[in-house]
C-alpha cells in the first residue's frame, strides 16, 4: 500500500503506510468553511482505515459546524466499521479552548480526547 496524502490550505491528512491509521490535522479556525476539505480528507479511502486521529494541535477554534463535522466522520467510520468496535476515532492535542468546547459538548462522551 502506497502513502496517501492530501492537503489544503487548513486541511492535511496522511494515510499510513499499511492504511490503518489516517491523521488529519486542521489548521486555524475549525468552521464551516473547512467543511469540503476535511470530508474529502477521509473519503473515498479503500479499504477505510481502522484508526482515524484528528491533529487539533494546530486548531485555534472550533464552531458547532465543526462539531457537526466531527460527528458525520464518526457515522461514516460507523457506516464503514465490518463489526462494532472495530474502528476508532480519537482527538488528540486540542489547547485548553477548543479542549473546553469539546467537553461542553460532551465530546469526550463519544471521542476519545488525548
Amino acid at each position: 500500500m502506497t502513502v496517501s496524502e492530501h492537503t489544503s490550505a487548513r486541511v492535511s491528512s496522511h494515510l499510513s503506510e499499511n492504511g490503518d491509521a489516517l491523521t488529519i490535522r486542521v489548521t486555524g479556525n475549525f468552521d464551516f468553511n473547512l467543511h469540503r476539505d476535511f470530508q474529502r480528507a477521509y473519503q473515498n479511502i479503500s479499504p477505510s482505515p481502522k484508526h482515524y486521529c484528528i491533529d487539533l494541535s494546530e486548531t485555534r477554534h472550533l464552531d458547532s459546524a465543526a462539531l457537526g463535522m466531527l460527528l458525520l466522520l464518526r457515522d461514516h467510520c460507523l457506516s464503514e466499521e465490518p463489526e462494532p468496535g472495530q474502528v476508532t476515532v480519537e482527538l488528540l492535542n486540542a489547547n485548553e479552548h477548543v479542549g473546553t468546547i469539546l467537553t461542553i459538548s460532551n465530546f469526550d462522551q463519544i471521542f476519545t480526547i488525548r
